[in-house]
């Protein structure tokens, strides 16, 4: 009886420790045997672990598509922000996006990636305040065989790791529970991760773009964010304007959104009447240019013709607009929106927020400037 001992791995994950740094490889060992199934020996094979995952980076997609080209826009602020990330894209140093919901963070984040030497490795980017706090560390982190029940076998990498060479976009960062800003802190101090479950860190090469539609030095202020942390992610801050400050914009974005708009839903000529781009301009766009794109879309999903008329936008200011001229200020039309979200919400201004597309904050901050008297009004 032949014993027949095979020695054999595949995609196996190795760690090797060398002078200057630990080394991860992909090794793949296949046995040879003779005509008498006798084995002669082995073939190892190696891979440096970031050639397989910048060939899986690829196939999945997580690479980014925006360049400063896609950022419309004349005013003087806008132009502002694309200057100074641009430069931001020359450098190495965390860069921290200021801007309400829907104003366009992801987009400057994936631009100054596309702009930078980085360009060619991945770009992910990490919603920190949509992801499960006791998911969010290995999500990052990645975790070691058997770390917790349910780990997959073998261990999973971090978003990290899979993105070394490359830039992460940590989206509400100011929604990062504490335990988490501490390990992120490390990170942006020593270069290296560490695995849940294990103790060996991992050298990574990752620039960090954190975005908030947050005011981070109050949160400091209140010890819900970390004061060394903010100072970190704070070394290239960008403020991303709203679209209410920037008025000049509203109309050259409108016709980009509809051009992109008319070719996905097949609907070509369709354009906007004077009357239709009147109102765009007039409307407070509590929700930025996310708004903007939904209404254009809306609008040439139900306009009859080939004109998009006021009435296809349905914005909730439009008749009041209409009848009132072109007179009317922005900061009425603004007041207009906000109390009418405040009513139909039973003044919840926790969902009123999330309707208008800004933080609770800046609802109340809103309500404060424009004298709204809640309370006695609506509760």
């Amino acid at each position: 009886m032949t014993l027949r001992i095979t020695f054999e791995l595949t995609d196996r994950e190795l760690f090797v420790r060398t002078p200057s740094r630990l080394v991860q490889l992909i090794c793949t060992a296949k046995p040879i045997f003779d005509s008498s199934q006798q084995m002669q020996g082995i073939i190892i094979v190696f891979n440096e672990i970031h050639r397989i995952r910048k060939l899986v980076n690829e196939m999945a997609g997580t690479q980014a598509r925006f360049t400063f080209e896609d950022i419309i826009g004349v005013s003087p602020a806008i132009q502002e922000a694309k200057k100074m990330a641009m430069i931001s894209a020359l450098g190495n140093s965390t860069v921290l996006l200021l801007g309400e919901t829907g104003t366009g963070k992801e987009l400057f984040a994936q631009a100054i990636h596309n702009h930078s030497e980085r360009r060619g490795h991945p770009f992910l980017a990490i919603n920190c305040g949509a992801i499960p706090r006791e998911l969010l560390e290995s999500e990052l982190f990645g975790y070691a065989d058997g770390a917790f029940t349910g780990a997959r076998k073998g261990g999973r990498p971090g978003k990290f790791e899979l993105t070394n060479g490359g830039s992460v976009l940590l989206d509400e960062i100011g929604e990062m529970p504490p335990d988490m800003q501490v390990k992120l802190l490390r990170v942006l101090q020593t270069g290296e991760v560490c695995r849940i479950g294990e103790h060996k860190s991992i050298s990574v090469d990752v620039r960090i773009i954190a975005a908030t539609n947050a005011h981070l030095k109050d949160k400091v202020d209140l010890g819900d964010f970390r004061e060394d942390l903010f100072y970190r992610l704070n070394v290239f801050p960008i403020i991303i304007p709203p679209l209410r400050n920037r008025t000049e914009d509203i109309i050259p974005l409108a016709r980009h959104i509809l051009k992109r708009c008319i070719h996905n839903l097949k609907k070509p000529g369709t354009k906007l009447t004077s009357t239709a781009e009147q109102v765009l301009t007039q409307y407070g766009w509590p929700g930025n240019v996310r708004e903007l794109e939904n209404v254009v879309e809306r609008a040439v999903n139900v306009a009859e013709g080939r004109d998009v008329e006021p009435d296809d936008l349905g914005l909730p200011v439009t008749k009041s607009l209409r009848k009132a001229g072109p007179m009317v200020r922005l900061e009425e039309v603004e007041k207009q929106a906000i109390v009418k979200m405040i009513k139909e919400m039973k003044c919840n201004m926790s969902q009123a927020s999330r309707a208008l597309g800004i933080s609770r904050a800046t609802l109340y901050n809103k309500i404060k400037k424009y004298g709204l008297p809640i309370n006695r009004k609506y509760g």
